[in-house]
C-alpha cells in the first residue's frame, strides 16, 4: 500500500485529470453536438445516446487517454536523478509496477464514471429521456475498466522502457487501429489476447455495431473480466521482471 500511496500523491499537481475529466466529456459533447447537428432523434432513447457517445470513444481515444495517463505516471522517474532513486529504493519492482497499473485503474474507473455522469445529463438535461441510464450501462461500464487494466499494464511497461513521452501513445493509437480492425473482421481468440482489441471489445458491448449481438450477458462480461485480469498478470509480471534487468543511468 505504501508503494500505491506514494504513487497517488505523485498525481497532486498531475495534468492526469485534466485527462480523467475531459476525455469523456469531450466523446459525450461529440455525441450530442453530432445527434443536434444532423437532427437524427434518439430512437432507442438512452441506448442510442450510449451507442453515439461509446462506440467511437472506445476505438482509439480511450486507449489513447490511457496512454497519456500513463507517460504522466512514468515521467516523474525519467527526471532528473529520479530513475537512480526508483531502482536504488527497498521497494520491489513487482512492487512499483503493481502500484503504476492500480493508480491507472484508479483514473481509468474516474474515467468511466466521468462518462457515464456527462450521458445521464446530456440524456436528461439536453434531450428530455425519461428515467435513468439503465443499470446495463453501469455493468457495461465496469466492464470497459477491467478491459483498461491489460491496456494499462501494457502502456505503462512501454513508458518505464521508453524516456520519450509521445512514443507510446503513439504505439497505443496503432495498436487500438490494429484492435479495431480484429474486432471488425470478427476474429475472437485474438480480439481477446491483445489488450487494445479487448478493450474495443469491451466498449462496444451490447451497442449491436462492429459484429456485438446487441445483448449484455453475466458469460459475455465475465469472459471479458477473466481474459483482462489474466493479460493484466502476465503483463505486469513481465514488467517487473524487465525493471529487475534495469540499470541506474
Amino acid at each position: 500500500m505504501g508503494a500505491v500511496r506514494a504513487e497517488l500523491l505523485k498525481l497532486k499537481r498531475s495534468l492526469s485529470w485534466t485527462v480523467v475529466a475531459a476525455l469523456p466529456l469531450m466523446a459525450v459533447l461529440a455525441g450530442v453536438v453530432n445527434t443536434l447537428v444532423c437532427g437524427a432523434a434518439l430512437d432507442e432513447g438512452w441506448h442510442t445516446l450510449w451507442l453515439r457517445t461509446v462506440v467511437v470513444y472506445g476505438l482509439f481515444p480511450l486507449a489513447a487517454g490511457v496512454a497519456v495517463l500513463a507517460s504522466l505516471l512514468w515521467r516523474v522517474e525519467h527526471q532528473g536523478g529520479n530513475w537512480n532513486a526508483l531502482m536504488g529504493r527497498p521497494t520491489s519492482a513487482l512492487a512499483v509496477v503493481s502500484a503504476k497499473v492500480v493508480v491507472l485503474a484508479v483514473l481509468a474507473a474516474l474515467m468511466q464514471a466521468v462518462l457515464v455522469a456527462g450521458v445521464s445529463v446530456a440524456g436528461t438535461a439536453v434531450f428530455g429521456l425519461p428515467g435513468a441510464l439503465p443499470p446495463r450501462y453501469l455493468l457495461v461500464s465496469a466492464v470497459i475498466v477491467a478491459a483498461c487494466l491489460p491496456a494499462a499494464a501494457l502502456q505503462s511497461a512501454l513508458s518505464m522502457l521508453m524516456r520519450s513521452f509521445a512514443a507510446p501513445v503513439v504505439v497505443a493509437v496503432v495498436g487500438s487501429t490494429a484492435g479495431t480492425l480484429l474486432v471488425l473482421i470478427g476474429h475472437g481468440t485474438l480480439s481477446t489476447v491483445m489488450p487494445y482489441a479487448l478493450l474495443t471489445r469491451a466498449t462496444q458491448l451490447g451497442t449491436g455495431v462492429f459484429g456485438d449481438d446487441g445483448t449484455v450477458t453475466g458469460e459475455g462480461a465475465a469472459l471479458v473480466v477473466a481474459a483482462a485480469s489474466a493479460l493484466t498478470a502476465a503483463v505486469v509480471a513481465g514488467s517487473a521482471a524487465l525493471l529487475n534487468r534495469r540499470d541506474v543511468h
